[in-house]
């Protein structure tokens, strides 16, 4: 893996100012305040939103508690989404501070998972490492780890430790010399103009000739309503981590260094904004 560590400690401490304001339907026992956060893009909602709970709750008569869930100008959001992922998709061309509605009732069951404890989170997060591993090295690095080792990554995500996480996630990120990258790319791709939850198909970071593939090959053969036309104005926007990458940059280095914790590049495809 090529060391640029300042790109990896940018990306971690990536921040999102947030303001959560109670649900107007919402029965409170007095006037709900607004609870002010900045949010890690790394993490899940349900990691890090202890605070805003107990801030609502207070004011709240608790048989009217049930599981909390947020909103964003009526959608709800998935939890088990990185909230990197959420604001790009949902939120990127607006003023901050991102205005996030807390529900205590009427959890949209057709839209969201349940989340009842951090297990759940947990296990979703290692389902997703595992996955990713499987494709960039059939699974030989993560299966290799001890179980402290994988609990290390959980615990570097979920207290925010910047090297108790890398010091493992190094390795998954690491191939062999002869090659010149992973097996297979981890990426998802998400479209905020339609349905479909994402896409995920298998793509070499290097072609056949030897040449490195680029982000702009990868969504050519993948999402290629993502390109502008040669005669065309570009109608989207392409955002990892809140930023727009060059097209030209290699696949290969965006995995290594602008992946999420769970290893996966999560991949946002916009409306680019018309003022």
């Amino acid at each position: 893996m090529t060391d640029d560590k300042d790109v990896l400690r940018d990306v971690w401490f990536g921040r999102i100012p947030t303001c959560f304001t109670l649900y107007q339907d919402e029965i409170t026992e007095r006037e709900a305040e607004p609870y002010y956060l900045l949010l890690p893009r790394i993490s899940y909602l349900t990691l890090v939103t202890d605070k805003v709970k107990k801030h609502f709750q207070k004011v709240m008569k608790q048989e009217e508690v049930s599981e909390i869930w947020f909103e964003y100008e009526g959608t709800p959001l998935k939890w088990h989404y990185p909230i990197g992922l959420l604001f790009d998709l949902h939120a990127s061309n607006t003023a901050l501070p991102w205005s996030i509605t807390v529900h205590f009732k009427n959890f949209p069951e057709k839209d969201l998972l349940h989340c009842h404890s951090k297990d759940v989170i947990e296990a979703h997060f290692m389902a997703c490492i595992k996955e990713a591993d499987a494709l960039k090295h059939k699974s030989q690095v993560i299966n290799e780890m001890q179980k402290k080792d994988h609990k290390q990554l959980w615990m570097g995500l979920q207290n925010d430790k910047f090297e108790q996480f890398w010091a493992i996630n190094r390795k998954l990120m690491e191939y062999p010399p002869e090659d010149s990258g992973f097996r297979y790319i981890p990426f998802r791709i998400y479209q905020a103009t339609t349905e479909r939850p994402f896409i995920q198909k298998l793509f070499r970071p290097v072609a056949s000739g030897g040449q490195l593939h680029t982000l702009g090959d990868l969504l050519k053969d993948v999402c290629p309503s993502a390109i502008a036309p040669e005669d065309g104005e570009q109608k989207t926007q392409v955002m990892i981590h809140g930023i727009e990458p060059m097209l030209e940059t290699p696949i290969q280095w965006l995995s290594e260094h602008m992946s999420y914790p769970d290893n996966f590049l999560h991949i946002s495809i916009i409306p680019r904004p018309t003022d």
